[in-house]
């Protein structure tokens, strides 16, 4: 098993448990800058991203916001299917965008005008997933534009990380069923790829237990603003070295 991918994961799969993302939207820029192709990287973290969401949806169902999950399947899921099966040929790199976009959303509470300008983007809810959702086909990181939205939304920490694991599952299960269509195999030993489930579900296991539990309400809002500034500084990094 490569320890560079353990290593990445073992990362990824800390802020996942934390906000439902991190494996698909961190992992795929590190391994990518290791030296693996977009489908193998897809192929490896898709089902690893999946099971830790499918553990967060399962402790917390009830608070789903199942309008916007609603909503995503059928704005967003088509234009992810599709523009996944166009990335397998060509490479497109938003990430300086997008990246400004999550500082943009982090500063929201600091700056009023900033959340006046959410609030009418948000109001535009369809357009902007769809737009999501082609970001997610050709980049993998839609979840980014993702959590913006929840986040914009102002629920409690625990409406907030479901529903963006629900949203989130879903999209790396179509993501891997487009693969699976496409006929792409990742090489990697079903092992190895068994071995970094069982580590992933055990990292999460400590996480929920020793910090998620720990966090509140208020102090979760102000660690996610955070989160999501560290994720803008570091796709914009990333753009521009590339």
């Amino acid at each position: 098993m490569p320890v560079d991918i353990l290593a990445a994961l073992i990362l990824t799969t800390v802020i996942q448990s934390l906000f439902g993302v991190g494996i698909l939207l961190f992992g795929t820029p590190l391994l990518l800058l290791l030296g693996y192709d977009f489908s193998y990287t897809l192929s490896v973290l898709l089902p690893i991203s999946i099971a830790i969401n499918m553990l967060q949806v399962v402790k917390h169902y009830n608070y789903i916001n199942f309008d916007l999950y609603k909503n995503i399947l059928l704005y967003s899921i088509p234009f992810i299917v599709l523009f996944l099966f166009i990335i397998t040929n060509i490479k497109v790199n938003i990430g300086l965008l997008i990246g400004v976009f999550l500082i943009f959303v982090a500063l929201k509470n600091i700056f009023p005008r900033i959340e006046q300008s959410l609030r009418t983007m948000i109001k535009y809810e369809r357009i902007y997933l769809m737009i999501m959702g082609v970001v997610h086909g050709i980049t993998n990181l839609g979840g980014s534009l993702l959590t913006a939205l929840v986040h914009e939304q102002g629920h409690s920490k625990n409406i907030t990380r479901v529903t963006i694991a629900i949203c989130y599952a879903t999209f790396a299960v179509f993501q891997l069923l487009t693969l699976y269509v496409i006929g792409y195999e990742s090489g990697m030993p079903y092992t190895d790829n068994m071995l970094l489930l069982q580590i992933s579900v055990i990292v999460f296991l400590f996480t929920e237990e020793f910090l998620y539990s720990q966090i509140d309400n208020q102090k979760y809002t102000q660690l996610f603003a955070i989160f999501l500034a560290v994720s803008g500084v570091l796709l914009i990094l990333k753009s521009v070295s590339s």
